[in-house]
């Protein structure tokens, strides 16, 4: 490879690495596309869950957190309890993040509701 070929590939290089630093931003050691909801631990991901609002470095959904929150389960419960790898400092951000978007939410808790039909009448007794 000649010394211009050589300073070409570099060139491509950290032109290459550049996009990926303008895509990409770093968050408490996680790095999450440039999709900024404003809560520091909720991103959107095209390619997760279609862009529904999640959890950094998860597939866990805002939606999920809430409804977990909305039967009774305090976010100290959801870390002990559900989902344990997640943090208290994630569980809250979520919910903030819900309060500031309770429509959007909203709408993803109804979209994804199970019809009453499909729901087994022994776990009927526990809704």
């Amino acid at each position: 490879m000649s010394q211009i070929q050589l300073e070409q590939k570099i060139a491509d290089l950290e032109a290459q690495i550049k996009e990926i630093k303008n895509l990409l931003i770093k968050s408490n050691g996680d790095y999450i596309p440039n999709s900024s909801t404003g809560h520091s631990y909720i991103i959107r991901n095209p390619e997760i869950l279609s862009g529904e609002p999640i959890i950094i470095g998860t597939r866990t959904s805002v939606r999920a957190i809430v409804e977990l929150w909305r039967m009774g389960i305090t976010p100290e419960e959801i870390v002990m309890t559900h989902l344990p790898y997640l943090t208290l400092a994630k569980i809250f951000s979520s919910l903030s993040f819900y309060l500031d978007n309770q429509e959007e939410i909203n709408e993803y808790i109804e979209k994804n509701r199970v019809p009453n039909e499909f729901i087994h009448p022994s776990v009927k007794a526990f809704i």
